[in-house]
């Protein structure tokens, strides 16, 4: 029995065992964890490579259940460590007592979100390695101030170095999506703590991106208050010229008149 992919849940199988391999290949065991999950698992292409690797123990979470009872029937090795579960509802501290690399050739409707996920737990994931719509692999990975950059890339960039590894033909599904795909890396970093106020970093980060063709004197303009001086060079310039590094900088002046 197979299971037929539903446009609902975003569901494109992989096909190709080398391009499955060189996925699960990817993890470098960054942090030396013990236990990976596999985010939407469809038929095990890529779980069977990974259920192979000794250095870790693999779970998997999976929405469909027409593909839990797939996995239960061909991976009794996955015995007690399948997940019928919404990713995105998951409390991950609940499901892991200690730190856990994330995988998965992840559903294009939800990936972003799969990433806001995984930067929530940042303290537990020291490594993802993840399939998405080329697009959005190419914006996460890019290059830090350009024009690229978006909120969900410069964010991540602020608690992981990450790569792009290699192009997925959309050929090599089953159905074949309309776009390429690309794999990515995320390793964490070693400073976790920024230097600002957090929270205040995530609200200056959005509110200048959601207004990207405006400078910053004009998109934080309701953050200022009039209490911030924007005479300054810095904020003629628009929110993806910035590095995360220079977005600590500027949280630090509203972080100082708030």
């Amino acid at each position: 029995m197979n299971v037929k992919p539903k446009k609902s849940l975003g569901q494109h199988f992989l096909r190709n065992d080398e391009i499955c391999a060189r996925i699960a290949d990817s993890l470098q065991l960054h942090g030396n964890y013990k236990q990976v999950l596999e985010i939407g698992p469809g038929m095990g292409a890529l779980t069977k490579f990974l259920l192979e690797k000794k250095e870790f123990e693999t779970s998997v979470v999976e929405i469909d259940d027409e593909s839990v009872t797939y996995l239960k029937k061909n991976y009794p090795q996955l015995s007690g460590r399948i997940i019928e579960k919404d990713f995105l509802h998951l409390d991950l501290t609940q499901l892991f007592n200690e730190e856990f690399a994330v995988i998965g050739n992840f559903p294009y409707n939800i990936s972003s979100q799969i990433l806001f996920k995984v930067l929530e737990y940042k303290e537990k994931v020291p490594e993802l390695v993840g399939m998405f719509q080329k697009e959005v692999a190419e914006r996460v990975a890019s290059e830090e101030g350009s024009r690229d950059s978006g909120i969900i890339s410069v964010l991540l960039q602020a608690y992981y170095d990450i790569e792009y590894l290699f192009t997925v033909e959309a050929i090599e599904f089953i159905p074949p999506p309309k776009v390429k795909s690309g794999v990515i890396r995320m390793t964490r970093k070693e400073n976790l703590i920024l230097d600002c106020d957090e929270k205040l970093f995530k609200t200056v980060i959005k509110t200048a991106f959601n207004q990207r063709r405006k400078t910053l004197r004009n998109s934080l303009k309701s953050l200022a208050r009039d209490q911030v001086d924007m005479s300054s060079d810095f904020f003629t310039k628009r929110p993806e010229q910035l590095t995360w590094k220079q977005f600590v900088e500027l949280t630090k002046m509203f972080e100082a008149k708030s």
